[in-house]
């Protein structure tokens, strides 16, 4: 993961797909549409000869409950939209519904 400081500014840039799909899914836990976005908080320290990575809490979610929404599963590949925002996203069989303005976003035929 390539990452960019410009100011008040950082960019996150995948390197590989995996990456790809965890920022895709960072994002998307992130992000509300409709409702009020999440912050990540710094835990800890970060020093690089000691940890290899940085921590951060997200606020506002309860790390028992996760986002709230019921863990929807799709058994087939599809697409899924927001009634909200017409966001559109591609799910792989097994994928999980992704939320969007305060809901699952609805599965396409």
């Amino acid at each position: 993961m390539k990452i960019n400081i410009d100011k008040n500014l950082v960019e996150f840039t995948p390197e590989n797909a995996d990456e790809k799909a965890k920022l895709e899914a960072l994002w998307r836990l992130m992000v509300d549409c409709a409702r009020f976005n999440k912050k990540m908080v710094p835990i800890g320290e970060y020093i690089p000869s000691k940890n290899e990575f940085a921590r951060f809490a997200i606020e506002g979610m309860d790390p028992q409950k996760g986002d709230g929404f019921p863990d929807v599963r799709v058994d087939k590949e599809c697409r899924a939209y927001c009634q909200t925002c017409n966001k559109f996203v591609e799910l792989k069989k097994g994928d999980r519904v992704p939320p969007c303005c305060g809901k699952l976003m609805e599965v396409l035929d």
